[in-house]
């Protein structure tokens, strides 16, 4: 048994235009300062170059380096925004175009060739640095019709996820030649948003070894799934972690769908740790239990509390859940030793 690493932090929801949050360098000093030991980089934030990582070994070894003076190891890299726009549905063109860089806007085939490229060169940086996993999104293509009314045509569902699989089996396929698992967060805006879809996805590219999980329990107390028992059902494919809360209080107005309310408004929202309502005692017990050697990662959102607030309160929380594993059974105490005969004595078959 192994226990598992952090705390860490995912840098995304902390960049800004003013320091510390405005270079790598001074949000790894700003974080080391509050206790983190370990940083999830966003790959599109301007952090750092992520061709160079993927191109040069010393550029890698540098960066890593840097990082490593301040006390602050990489946890993972973060392609999220370049995993969505792998597949896209023509209905959220115009709003993921933000994510892409504006040569490729307006032009979806273009768009999505980046996005692959893109994810390619995360594989190989993420090699360079020495990293074992990869967060990132999955795209959609068959969110619009989530809901079957009208009736979804026959085949409709197949066929996405047919397609979803070629486009991202050459990917796999890149984070297998890296030695990298691609870890999906299953996310409700994904096609791979719970279970049976990673399954349908796990299907569709033959159970490929790289595809895997980056489990985060907010998003499945929204869907009112029981991501405890998904720990003990795929525990296997959990690769990443994001320690995220959240709540889900349905009233008689409003439930899991929200009515196009704002986050403050809905039923379900993310909450700052510890303010929401995941049982990460035993989250934490199940990741010890399957033996989980990756890191636990604060990803940071709450329509409620500051954020720097949130990531004040989200290394004590995070170090206080770890559980170090035992080296020896509590029992170990009142073993009598190993004899054959005996125990078939005590057996009645001697």
């Amino acid at each position: 048994m192994r226990t598992l690493k952090g705390p860490g932090l995912f840098l995304a929801q902390f960049v800004g235009d003013k320091p510390p949050f405005d270079t790598l360098d001074g949000m790894a000093k700003w974080a080391a300062g509050l206790g983190y030991v370990g940083l999830q980089l966003p790959t599109t934030a301007g952090l750092f170059d992520l061709e160079q990582a993927a191109t040069s070994k010393t550029y890698a070894d540098d960066l890593k380096g840097g990082l490593a003076e301040i006390g602050i190891a990489i946890t993972e890299l973060s392609t999220h925004l370049q995993g969505q726009l792998v597949a896209v549905h023509p209905a959220y063109d115009g709003l993921f175009d933000g994510f892409a860089p504006e040569a490729v806007r307006g032009q979806p085939q273009a768009r999505t060739e980046w996005a692959i490229r893109e994810l390619k060169l995360a594989a190989k940086a993420s090699r360079n640095l020495g990293l074992d996993a990869h967060a990132t999104f999955s795209g959609a293509l068959a969110w619009p019709y989530v809901y079957p009314w009208p009736q979804r045509p026959a085949g409709l569902v197949e066929e996405a996820f047919a397609e979803l699989a070629r486009r991202w089996r050459p990917i796999l396929d890149a984070f297998e030649d890296a030695g990298v698992d691609a870890c999906f967060e299953l996310h409700p805006g994904e096609d791979l948003h719970d279970g049976v879809t990673f399954e349908r996805f796990l299907d569709a590219v033959d159970n490929h070894p790289r595809a895997a999980i980056l489990y985060d329990p907010s998003h499945f107390v929204l869907q009112a799934l029981d991501y405890l028992d998904f720990l003990d059902i795929y525990h296997e494919r959990v690769k990443a972690f994001h320690v995220k809360d959240a709540e889900l209080r349905p009233t008689g107005r409003s439930g899991v769908y929200g009515g196009y309310q704002g986050w403050v408004d809905r039923p379900g929202r993310f909450r700052s740790l510890g303010d929401g309502m995941v049982d990460f005692s035993a989250i934490f017990s199940k990741m010890a239990q399957y033996d989980y050697a990756g890191w636990a990662v604060l990803e940071w959102e709450c329509a409620l509390k500051h954020s720097e607030d949130g990531a004040r309160e989200g290394a004590p929380f995070i170090r206080d859940h770890i559980i170090r594993v035992t080296d020896h059974a509590f029992d170990d105490f009142a073993s009598s030793g190993t004899d054959a005969a005996a125990n078939r004595r005590l057996l009645g078959i001697d």
